[in-house]
């Protein structure tokens, strides 16, 4: 089951995954847990949302597979990309940025983390008070997926640029343009291609094209 220990360690220990990816939301009694959707429907059959129960009403709806981000950070060795799961709430979006990144601090972790979100405003948010973190803007189905202009797929990179994100992480049917994505994309922005078979794959094109395992320097990789 995606976003549970046991999947985690099967990525951490699996020599095919280069980096662990995995979303993060506040419960109601502040717990930051990992899961995806904002509600149990989808994988528990559930309506019960994240954000409206508690930890221990989680871990007793999931069968104990909810976990906690602490947990999942203690055993996790390699990259990381974590995904902050925005509530359509920017200061609820900035607390759990700021939580996580001061404990990613605190466990000297913070080099091997990239933070993603789909929402522009917490990257903005990241890249402003923490300009040396790695992130990652996520889209799913663009414009630029069907129809390959150069104004539409510029329009991608150009947002991303808005909010100095380091990651352009597409959907993986946007493939169908990776001609134009490679043409026109910016020296120093990595693209990521994204899909629900629980993988990610990094376009690597040249040098800067690389993993998170390092800090930026003015957007440059020492």
């Amino acid at each position: 089951m995606e976003n549970t220990l046991a999947a985690l360690l099967a990525a951490e220990r699996d020599p095919q995954y280069a980096f662990v990816e995995f979303d993060v939301q506040f419960t109601k009694d502040r717990q930051i847990v990992l899961f995806h959707d904002q509600t149990l429907l989808r994988t528990y059959g559930k309506f019960t949302s994240v954000d409206n129960a508690t930890y221990d009403e989680l871990v007793d709806l999931t069968g104990g597979d909810i976990a906690r981000y602490e947990d999942a950070i203690s055993i996790i060795t390699k990259p990381v990309n974590v995904e902050i799961k925005s509530q359509g709430d920017d200061n609820e979006d900035q607390l759990l940025a700021d939580t996580i990144i001061a404990d990613l601090r605190a466990r000297g972790r913070d080099r091997h983390v990239m933070i993603s979100s789909i929402s522009s405003e917490v990257i903005r948010y990241i890249n402003k008070c923490y300009p040396e973190m790695p992130t990652g803007l996520i889209f799913w189905l663009t414009a630029s997926t069907y129809i390959h202009w150069d104004l539409l797929t510029e329009s991608l990179f150009d947002k991303v640029r808005e909010v100095q994100a380091d990651y352009l992480m597409l959907y993986v049917a946007n493939l169908r343009n990776i001609e134009n994505l490679l043409e026109l994309k910016p020296k120093n922005t990595n693209v990521i291609f994204w899909d629900f078979d629980d993988r990610m794959y990094l376009v690597h094109q040249g040098f800067t094209d690389r993993l998170w395992v390092r800090r930026f320097v003015r957007r440059q990789w020492w």
